[in-house]
């Protein structure tokens, strides 16, 4: 058969390149975003308690009712956004789940979705397969602010949705409240809906408060605000997020929801709902537990030739390789995981069209002896 691609632009995903080549080189993986520790023990009993009980058939759509109801607990808690557990939050399979949710229920064919490069890799994809097109707009390096202006001349009758990700994954910039302001005068008087990928809301640093969408009454009142459990709790690999949205944003939303995936692992939010009720300082205290790691990351890259970015938020670090080796980044990515022992990630595949950059990103979500390894191979180059 001679199958016409729908994607013609996607391929395999850099982060299963890297973490392949890291396998098969042996190299210190600090490639793809995932924590190489475990859940606390009272979640992971938590889970096992669960499947023990008998929860392991279909959970309810748009999530139990005991987890639906934490989150907005934690919402209001943490943002002073009081939202209905039953009409205003969707529990996922995932945060990228619910990121093509959200897509696909808001913009249709022949529209425009804004977002800012270096952006995350599945968001073109959800945007295309609706037929609709994606607007890139870069970033300012090396602060990796956003131009607002640029943003304004960007917008057109057939602009439908702002993705906007903070703190932002790759660089870890964050929008600041002022940020939120320029967005909201932005959106103002339109009917552009606002998706606002914070899978990372809890890992900000230097005392900072992170800035929801969800702190801003009149962006939080036509957004769509992604969140991830397993980045906050140590479980990438058991694919549950969630979605708060205003009621009439979150029906389209479920519409599109309940012919995904349906419902997301039952077990699992059985557990989640456990922990955050019975356990609320993990999320308060993740900041300090993931700022020691990107200060200890630090130290020992020192004495490198890596040149090392501010990191204001998330667990990765951007380097500058500059001083090592002047060749691009995908290229440098190949050579640093084959000769040098490490797999980073490389900015350009983010990009609408390539910078000229010498930029890589390092994941700091490792054990103290995963980053060690990696400093004393990067430390030699």
């Amino acid at each position: 058969m001679n199958i016409e691609t729908k994607l013609p632009k996607v391929g395999t995903t850099i982060f299963s390149v890297m973490s392949q080549l890291a396998v098969e080189h042996k190299a210190v993986n600090l490639g793809q975003g995932f924590p190489d520790f475990e859940p606390p023990e009272p979640l992971r009993e938590a889970l096992a308690r669960a499947m023990a009980e008998g929860r392991n058939q279909y959970a309810p759509g748009i999530g139990t009712a005991p987890l639906r109801e934490q989150i907005a607990l934690k919402t209001v808690r943490l943002y002073g956004r009081t939202v209905n557990p039953d009409t205003e939050v969707t529990v996922t399979s995932g945060a990228t789940e619910a990121l093509f949710a959200a897509i696909a229920a808001v913009v249709r064919a022949g529209e425009e979705v804004i977002v800012f490069d270096p952006a995350y890799d599945s968001y073109e994809p959800a945007i295309e397969l609706q037929g609709a097109r994606t607007v890139h707009i870069p970033l300012v390096a090396p602060s990796f602010a956003v131009d607002w202006q640029r943003v304004r001349e960007a917008i057109t009758p057939k602009t439908r949705m702002i993705l906007i990700n903070s703190p932002h994954n790759p660089s870890g910039a964050v929008l600041s409240a002022a940020d939120l302001d320029e967005l909201a005068a932005i959106v103002r008087d339109t009917p552009i809906v606002v998706l606002s990928d914070e899978v990372y809301e809890h890992i900000v640093y230097d005392g900072a408060a992170h800035q929801s969408v969800l702190r801003h009454a009149e962006l939080a009142a036509r957004s769509i605000v992604v969140s991830s459990f397993g980045k906050t709790y140590h479980c990438t690999g058991w694919k549950v997020g969630y979605a708060v949205a205003p009621a009439a944003l979150s029906a389209e939303f479920r519409k599109v929801h309940q012919y995904l995936t349906f419902c997301t692992f039952h077990p699992a939010q059985a557990a989640f709902a456990e922990f955050l009720a019975s356990t609320p300082e993990h999320y308060l205290e993740l900041p300090a537990f993931y700022q020691a790691k990107r200060d200890s990351f630090r130290a020992l890259l020192a004495p490198s030739r890596l040149k090392l970015l501010d990191v204001q938020g998330g667990y990765f670090q951007l380097v500058d390789y500059s001083a090592i080796r002047d060749e691009d980044d995908v290229a440098f990515c190949e050579w640093l995981v084959k000769e040098g022992g490490v797999a980073a990630i490389p900015l350009t595949p983010f990009y609408e069209t390539a910078l000229d950059t010498r930029l890589v990103r390092l994941c700091f979500a490792k054990s103290d002896a995963t980053m060690q390894a990696a400093a004393e191979h990067l430390c030699s180059l």
